[in-house]
């Protein structure tokens, strides 16, 4: 017996050990930086209105539908769109008549909305991303929608257009991705022009 206990007891005290490091010591440690050095990011990048509610995160899409709001893409995700607890693609391939079915709904829903647009759809406005959760559309999605936006909330044109411009990140580095415009903030920036609250 004294043996055995012998041989189990180093086991047993790595086990305490590795548990205490890696299930309490690690997490407080990097819990504790990163609410020290990002607080926001920590927090999960929250948008809040000027009650100090959150209304958003800078890293999940929001679906909006309303003519006079720019929409994002379409989003994958179950059991709604937009479900960071379900981040996931479609998985359906190209060849895939479901696939094909969703993307002529959408662009029919595009065009019922600005029927006088008869420029190409941009792709980003009518196909999900992998995660299902992307908050930003292209430049050209967003140009897209300027007509429809500025018709529906009656303003000038190029007001949209310097909206658009100035919710624009930039590529990462200068050299990767796309320029990028960010959905949410960009029609919250709509609905302080007009004094929506959101």
């Amino acid at each position: 017996m004294t043996n055995l206990f012998k041989q189990v007891r180093p086991a047993l005290a790595s086990l305490l050990l590795l548990s205490a490091v890696t299930g309490l010591v690690y997490p407080l440690v990097v819990t504790t930086l990163g609410k020290t050095l990002f607080p926001a990011e920590a927090a999960g990048s929250l948008i809040r209105n000027k009650a100090g509610e959150a209304i958003g995160s800078e890293l999940i899409g929001q679906s909006f539908s309303e003519p006079r709001y720019f929409w994002g893409r379409p989003s994958a995700t179950a059991p709604m769109a937009n479900n960071a607890g379900g981040s996931s693609g479609s998985n359906q391939g190209p060849s895939n008549p479901a696939l094909s079915e969703a993307v002529a709904a959408r662009v029919a829903a595009l065009r019922a909305a600005d029927p006088g647009n008869t420029q190409p759809v941009p792709a980003d406005l009518v196909t999900a991303s992998a995660s299902g959760l992307d908050p930003h559309i292209s430049m050209a999605a967003a140009r897209y929608q300027a007509p429809r936006v500025a018709r529906e909330r009656q303003l000038p044109m190029k007001e949209v257009l310097r909206l658009i411009e100035v919710h624009t990140a930039a590529r990462d580095l200068q050299v990767l991705g796309e320029p990028r415009v960010h959905v949410l903030k960009l029609n919250l920036a709509l609905d302080a022009l007009s004094g929506t609250p959101r």
